[in-house]
């Protein structure tokens, strides 16, 4: 039977240890990159549909009074997709704030900007050291931070996930609508 330590000061933590977390946190800003470009590719590829499509049927809509439903139906598309990818890379604002007494009983996580960025240089560097000090407390701060980041990671995709099924299933009825129109 193995025996497992109850903290880290029980454990040996070596380069193993250091590389996974370094893998696992490069991993997750290459993840979060992807998310937001593909973000960025939505919201453009909308954009343009929106810019190039809308002001061409608009003013065609007393000639083909047909088309205003499927041109209504495809801007609702556009907006709904753009504003899907928008949450997707809309940041969550956080106090920005621990107190030693956090520090102290190892509440904080120093690791993350949100959660440090209102303090007092003097504080944040004398948490730090603090962290540093404690092999338990810094791998603790790694883990929660790594966890964190997949939350974020796994909001961000799931939301690219609504923008790319409203877009795909959202232009293939705006085009049926269309050609129904038309066909009319």
């Amino acid at each position: 039977m193995v025996r497992r330590p109850k903290d880290l000061s029980d454990a040996e933590v070596g380069r193993g240890v250091e590389t996974m977390y370094r893998t696992t946190y490069r991993t997750h800003i290459n993840l979060s990159g992807m998310a937001d470009s593909k973000a960025n590719i939505m919201l453009s590829i909308n954009a343009i549909v929106i810019s190039v499509t809308m002001p061409q049927l608009f003013p065609r809509f007393e000639q083909y009074p047909q088309i205003i439903i499927p041109t209504i139906l495809l801007l609702l598309v556009c907006v709904t997709a753009m504003t899907l990818a928008t949450l997707s890379t809309r940041p969550k604002i956080t106090e920005g704030k621990f107190t030693r007494e956090d520090i102290e009983s190892r509440k904080a996580n120093l690791l993350f900007f949100g959660n440090y960025y209102n303090m007092k240089l003097d504080d944040f560097h004398w948490g730090m050291m603090e962290m540093i000090k404690d092999k338990d407390f810094l791998y603790t701060s790694m883990t929660k931070d790594l966890y964190f980041l997949g939350v974020v990671l796994a909001k961000k995709y799931r939301y690219l996930s609504y923008c790319y099924n409203v877009f795909m299933y959202g232009v293939i009825g705006a085009v049926l609508a269309f050609a129904v129109a038309f066909l009319l």
